[in-house]
């Protein structure tokens, strides 16, 4: 019989615990240690955006005006201005993880300047986009050489969780609808719970217990790490009637439309159905781990007191899911608790195919995740490291953040889902796809939980409706900057 992945073997398992090991080193900020010291005004002299530039952009932001901070460049003189190497500006949460966001922005704001670092509560990405770099594209377009140097070399660092960075990659993304050239890379200090596109991407999993010491350094690294790509995805949710109870961040309502004429019915559609669509980069899933962490998420706002850290919510996350039945789903008659199967049917398109093809949704699975990174769940590696002979046996391909396909995989019951958790088995491979759409049938089930890269909401579902759900790729890819 085939083994999919070989944690089994020893020799793996000791690599298993050295990475385990490093990426426990680099979280606390000590895998840059390398004796190497960093002048703090030669970091300034590096990622500092003139004067008259930040200050132009800053006007333009709060006046929410292309054109709010003219009178900077009218009033900035005819000395030559030096333009900067690589500028930065960096977006931080203050809400992450535990709370970390307050000091590490005095950090900041003391390495490089106030008006480079936003609060997310002050500036939203968007504005930034929409007014910030505006600013810098009109006056680059009228001659300004530190204008254009700046918006050509300009780097975004997001200081916070999964949430906050897709949705300062989201709002980046707005660039390439506008047709304006180089959309900035983005570095990551994470400061959320699961932390799994910075570990991706080389930032670690967690805010560094030596933060003073470790902010010069990630921006050091902000500075000479090389650019690599991401893969995004456009989902778009159909629901007969109703609204969507608690819909996450990244999820926006579009009002009513006709339903899809093409897809491929089972059940019945209404005449008008409810849309709404967003964007994921790490994962969307269905089922009980999106139950667990919608009342995991409400359970923090309602008792804020006990978002003390990712450690601390890593402990209340892992005590809360055994409330829930996950462990005892054999045992129990509750529709809700039963398998995806008796409500769910995928469709998927495989690379380089035009046709939908329906899947079998295994018996025992509760949870179906499509997974774009090799972390979910804190850094853990669900898909597993395949070997090449079952990669071969199953017609999958070795998977990458930006090979235009998504894992989808299923978790079983608690147990299951514990095992693969902590990497002794992989979880139960169903597909690879390039895109993805999913009939979900009521019958007994008043709602179904779902979440994209962590945002988790409730699904109402109807008895006599169908609701769909369609994922496909977003023609461009967001560039990311290795921490590695």
């Amino acid at each position: 019989m085939d083994t999919p992945t070989s944690v089994g073997d020893s020799s793996t398992a000791r690599i298993v615990s050295r990475s385990s090991m490093i990426e426990s080193i680099r979280a606390c900020g000590l895998s840059s240690l390398s004796g190497v010291r960093i002048d703090k005004e030669e970091l300034r002299r590096r990622v500092l955006i003139p004067q008259y530039v930040r200050l132009a952009m800053q006007d333009s932001i709060r006046k929410k005006d292309v054109d709010g901070g003219d009178l900077h460049f009218h009033l900035r003189g005819s000395d030559d201005v030096p333009c900067t190497e690589t500028p930065i500006v960096v977006f931080i949460n203050p809400r992450s993880g535990g709370r970390h966001g307050p000091v590490l922005k005095e950090r900041l704001q003391e390495l490089i300047s106030e008006e480079q670092v936003f609060d997310l509560q002050d500036v939203k990405p968007h504005e930034f986009v929409r007014y910030g770099l505006a600013c810098l594209e009109k006056w680059a377009n009228n001659g300004d050489l530190c204008a254009k140097e700046t918006r050509q070399n300009i780097r975004v660092v997001v200081a916070g969780g999964d949430g906050t960075v897709g949705w300062v990659l989201g709002c980046l993304g707005e660039l390439h609808q506008k047709g304006w050239e180089p959309v900035p890379p983005v570095a990551i200090i994470p400061l959320g719970t699961g932390n799994d596109l910075s570990r991706s991407f080389g930032w670690g999993g967690s805010f560094p217990f030596a933060w003073k010491a470790a902010t010069k350094r990630i921006l050091h690294r902000v500075t000479t790490g090389p650019i690599c790509r991401l893969d995004s995805w456009y989902l778009v949710l159909q629901m007969p009637g109703g609204e969507v109870v608690d819909p996450p961040h990244s999820l926006k309502a579009t009002g009513e439309c006709a339903p899809d004429q093409t897809l491929e019915i089972d059940g019945d559609v209404p005449d008008k159905v409810n849309c709404y669509e967003g964007v994921f980069y790490n994962y969307f899933s269905i089922g009980m781990d999106a139950q667990v962490a919608y009342g995991f998420h409400h359970l923090r706002n309602e008792k804020p007191y006990l978002a003390q850290g990712p450690i601390t919510n890593k402990i209340i996350y892992s005590g809360y899911s055994c409330t829930q039945g996950w462990f005892l789903t054999p045992c129990i008659n509750d529709p809700s608790l039963r398998g995806l199967k008796n409500i769910l049917r995928i469709r998927i398109k495989r690379v380089n195919c035009s046709e939908w093809e329906q899947i079998p949704v295994p018996k025992s699975v509760r949870a179906i995740v499509a997974l774009n990174l090799h972390n979910y769940g804190s850094g853990r590696n669900p898909w597993g490291n395949l070997k090449p002979e079952y990669l071969e046996k199953r017609g999958f391909v070795e998977a990458h953040a930006d090979d235009g396909l998504l894992e989808i995989f299923g978790l079983k019951q608690g147990w299951h889902a514990s095992f693969v958790m902590v990497e002794l088995i992989s979880a139960k491979h169903i597909a690879q796809a390039a895109a993805i759409r999913m009939e979900i049938r009521g019958g007994e089930w008043k709602d179904v939980f779902m979440q994209m890269d962590g945002e988790p909401w409730k699904q109402p579902m109807s008895k006599d409706y169908s609701t769909f759900l369609e994922i496909k790729r977003v023609p461009f890819q967001s560039l990311m900057i290795s921490g590695e």
